[in-house]
């Protein structure tokens, strides 16, 4: 390979506690939203003033912020958001991600960076083209393009124009986010950031003038789910992403705890590294075993290469998961070899936990001792946020994660 491709890993953060874990364990970017006007209304989200110390916190690390303001306008709240987008240029947000092209152009008067929502749907490169030609700086592509779509779109479009796409995280019925069934079933628009995701549901067939008749779609007692997909995982091919012309990889999330952020981003982080080192290596099964024994669904490449059989999920299969978050290290070890944590969920005197560290391979230890801080041994740690001293063999750092393992 002649240059190797530059490579963003884009995380998301629905609050402070994941902004601040997807850039310890190795964002190069990260997308948050305002209290109004993005695409996740029931997310925490972030104040004015929390969107100025994430963007002054980034801009300190080297990395960057991204402001969603994605959601379709009204005529009367359309005239809000030139204040909304002042503010974010005031507050020095990198970028704004839109998908209305009237807050493009209000965004392009304030002299913000543009990136354009995969709430577009772009597919090609007539469409990729037009945007750019219009101020838009990058293409959040549509959930339905294949690698070879992008490479083609890459090849017949300037190399001034960026190309974005989903990595890792959910799927929707509507893949690109154009779906009506939340609006129409409950009065809650997708396009309104107010998803009651209908895909998830649990879907019967009923004959009108027979009441009492439900058919199930498919053969299983519980009904099926035609709508809900897989999660999206890539991880697997980063060299290919890279060389069909993607520059920034990104995981979906911004619903999600700061567990799934710190697992998808320290996978993906020690992938895309490894890949920028050797890229004819095979990614570490470790990483992939990582993202299986953490998610809650199975997995799918969605369309990269060409639309996966398997990617609807008609029978809602959990995963296989068998580690969970159970403390988060909040000081270095002391002189006694003890860590200070904070537990999240219960573990026991005798359990191996497992570490989670950006800067540590996977590695475990037997929990042997359990004080709280009162100086009072404890057998288990059964109190949430509970502040706890437990033994350990390494040197761990604030922010690094704990695990135990779980039935799925």
């Amino acid at each position: 390979m002649k240059n190797k491709p530059k490579i963003e890993l884009l995380a998301p953060a629905g609050n402070m506690e994941c902004f601040k874990t997807a850039l310890y364990f190795g964002a190069d970017a990260i997308y948050i939203s305002g209290k109004k006007f993005g695409l996740r209304a029931f997310a925490d989200n972030f104040s004015d003033e929390e969107i100025r110390k994430a963007a002054k916190t980034a801009h300190g690390a080297g990395k960057r912020i991204f402001v969603t303001v994605n959601a379709i306008f009204a005529p009367g709240e359309i005239e809000q958001i030139g204040s909304y987008l002042a503010f974010l240029k005031e507050a020095e947000a990198d970028a704004v991600i839109v998908s209305d092209p009237g807050v493009l152009c209000l965004a392009k008067e304030a002299g913000l960076e543009v990136h354009l929502s995969t709430q577009a749907s772009t597919l090609n490169h007539l469409s990729a083209g037009f945007w750019h030609k219009n101020g838009v700086k990058r293409i959040v592509l549509a959930r339905e393009a294949s690698l070879e779509d992008i490479a083609f779109i890459r090849k017949n479009t300037p190399e001034t124009l960026e190309l974005e796409a989903f990595v890792h995280g959910a799927m929707c019925v509507a893949y690109s986010g154009r779906c009506l069934l939340s609006s129409v079933f409950t009065g809650r628009s997708g396009n309104r950031g107010e998803c009651a995701q209908p895909c998830r549901w649990k879907y019967t067939i009923h004959e009108a003038g027979y009441p009492e008749d439900y058919f199930p779609i498919m053969e299983d007692e519980r009904g099926t789910y035609i709508l809900n997909s897989k999660d999206h995982m890539m991880i697997e091919h980063i060299r290919e992403m890279a060389e069909a012309g993607i520059c920034s990889f990104k995981i979906e999330g911004r619903m999600k705890s700061a567990y799934y952020v710190a697992t998808a981003v320290n996978a993906y982080r020690k992938a895309i590294d490894a890949y920028l080192r050797y890229p004819s290596a095979s990614v570490d099964e470790g990483l992939v075993n990582e993202l299986k024994m953490s998610g809650s669904r199975r997995f799918t490449t969605g369309f990269f290469f060409g639309r996966d059989p398997g990617m609807q999920d008609i029978k809602k299969e959990l995963a296989d998961r068998s580690l969970s978050f159970c403390a988060l290290v909040l000081s270095k070890r002391d002189e006694r070899g003890r860590l200070l944590i904070e537990q999240r969920n219960r573990f026991f005197e005798g359990e191996e936990l497992h570490v989670l560290s950006p800067n540590m391979p996977f590695v475990s230890f037997k929990v042997e001792n359990i004080v709280n801080v009162d100086g009072e041994k404890q057998t288990s740690a059964p109190h949430p946020q509970q502040h706890l001293y437990i033994n350990c063999p390494y040197d761990l750092n604030p922010g690094d994660i704990l695990r135990v393992e779980r039935g799925g």
